[in-house]
């Protein structure tokens, strides 16, 4: 049986979206779907949910959902005809005022902007296809000169070539779409353009006010995230390696530097991480994707990302099961290299946590004994989070009765979530009852040695004191 460590994160659109596309996807290996809020309804995100979630139950297993939140996305206006063509040394304006736009002005929704600019300013208009250098600005207007051109039509983004816009990371809309995410149950909220540590926890706040539970994810694409990175990984879940913004900020040739140092950041931290953004872009009009592009998922995966994200290629692209096929293959093959050149060292650092150091002690124990699998009986999914932190050769299980956890390991790299239904305090019966689910779902065969990780209180959070190896076979109740 292959098993595919990374995660798969799919975007759900007009694609994608319905009872039969989305059961389609799943059986093609999506582990979490991603709800984007930029586009779509409240009432449209509702019943793609309760979708999400009636196909899990009927398959009896777990699908995590993350709504990504719009934020503080500054666009130009509509122009007269639809769009203009822009050409390189020309002028042309950005004017708060301009209602609807032609050949040499457009409008803009941030009326900020001309207050956060100044001359010889570099900004880039529709992620960066068009670069406009600023001369001169009076009152509301912006007067640039073409840099690079070509065409451009409504509401493209706008950002500013190093940073520096200063528009708040939740909007009015976000704050009311956190309401929506957390009525349909969302396991994850993606925060767009977070620039420091109280944008993410003013979105935590939000959550916790309208009775939710996600967990935030901070996505960084802004060249203020970077340069508070820790600080912004250390008040979220996880973080999500947002290229398409962040490129336009920081320049591209900056991204793959800045890709490794952000997972390698997160997992230090013992936080999961993503990588997003046109990681099959050529698969929105093509069944297969570029050698670039499977080389840019193959290399994600090798710099130890938990997931791998499609946005387009399955929200509105012609082939969005492909996407996820062709996603799914690149994976495996990955990580099938990755093992092959693994070092497994132990991580040398001081533990205060007795539940951290069982962790650790579980990666140890498996690079040294030919362990088939580690079974993590958890309440909150720490313990499982910890053990994946390492890159551990054996697949990872998180048996759980609680199914909100089940869903939140779905992002996690090598987990893989059971459900624990074995009310018994008696640990002798749980155990049998982990060697008959691992049995049942062909993880492990008789006389295999699997690894064990518990806790004196079971269902208690924190409590994991316990590690056992046991053969498959010889466990009894």
């Amino acid at each position: 049986m292959i098993i595919r460590k990374t995660k798969i994160v799919a975007t759900i659109g007009p694609s994608s979206c319905g009872l039969e596309k989305i059961t389609q996807l799943i059986n093609a290996g999506v582990d979490v779907f991603r709800l984007n809020f930029s586009h779509g309804n409240e009432a449209w995100h509702i019943e793609q949910a309760r979708l999400i979630r009636e196909i899990s139950l009927e398959k009896k297993i777990s699908l995590g959902i993350i709504c990504d939140l719009q934020g503080p996305k500054i666009r130009i206006g509509a122009f007269e005809k639809g769009q203009a063509t822009l050409a390189v040394g020309q002028s042309f304006t950005l004017n708060v005022d301009c209602l609807l736009g032609g050949e040499y002005e457009v409008g803009v929704d941030y009326p900020n902007l001309p207050y956060e600019v100044r001359d010889d300013d570099v900004l880039l208009l529709d992620d960066g296809r068009i670069s406009l250098k600023v001369t001169q600005v009076v009152r509301n207007e912006i007067h640039c000169i073409v840099l690079s051109g070509g065409l451009i039509s409504n509401n493209k983004g706008i950002n500013k070539q190093g940073g520096g816009l200063s528009a708040a990371a939740l909007t009015k809309k976000d704050f009311k779409d956190i309401k929506t995410a957390v009525q349909l149950g969302a396991d994850f909220i993606a925060v767009s353009f977070p620039s420091k540590r109280s944008d993410i926890d003013l979105a935590r706040e939000s959550v916790f006010k309208e009775g939710g539970t996600a967990q935030i994810i901070a996505k960084i694409e802004r060249a203020e995230a970077i340069k508070e990175l820790d600080s912004i990984i250390d008040a979220s879940d996880a973080v999500m390696v947002a290229r398409g913004d962040l490129g336009v900020e920081v320049g591209v040739a900056s991204v793959p530097g800045l890709q490794k140092m952000i997972i390698r950041r997160a997992r230090q931290k013992n936080k999961v991480v993503i990588t997003a953004t046109q990681m099959m872009e050529s698969m929105i009009n093509s069944p297969v994707p570029t050698r670039a592009e499977v080389s840019d998922v193959a290399n994600a995966v090798l710099d130890g990302t938990d997931a791998v994200m499609l946005s387009a290629e399955t929200a509105t692209g012609k082939y969005p099961l492909e996407a996820v096929q062709a996603m799914h293959n690149v994976c495996v093959e990955a990580e099938h290299e990755q093992s092959l050149q693994s070092n497994h060292s132990i991580d040398i650092r001081k533990f205060k946590k007795i539940d951290e150091s069982m962790a650790m002690a579980a990666i140890y124990i498996s690079d040294h004994l030919p362990i088939k699998a580690i079974a993590a009986l958890t309440k909150s999914g720490a313990t499982a989070l910890w053990v994946s932190r390492s890159n551990v050769s054996v697949p990872i299980y998180a048996l759980s009765t609680d199914p909100l956890t089940r869903r939140r390991l779905k992002l996690y790299r090598g987990v893989y979530p059971f459900i624990l239904n074995e009310d018994s305090l008696d640990i002798n019966k749980i155990l049998s009852f982990v060697e008959s689910s691992l049995i049942d779902h062909k993880v492990v065969t008789v006389g295999d040695l699997i690894l064990v990780t518990f806790g004196d209180i079971i269902g208690k959070v924190g409590s994991t004191n316990t590690i056992k190896a046991l053969l498959v076979g010889n466990i009894t109740d």
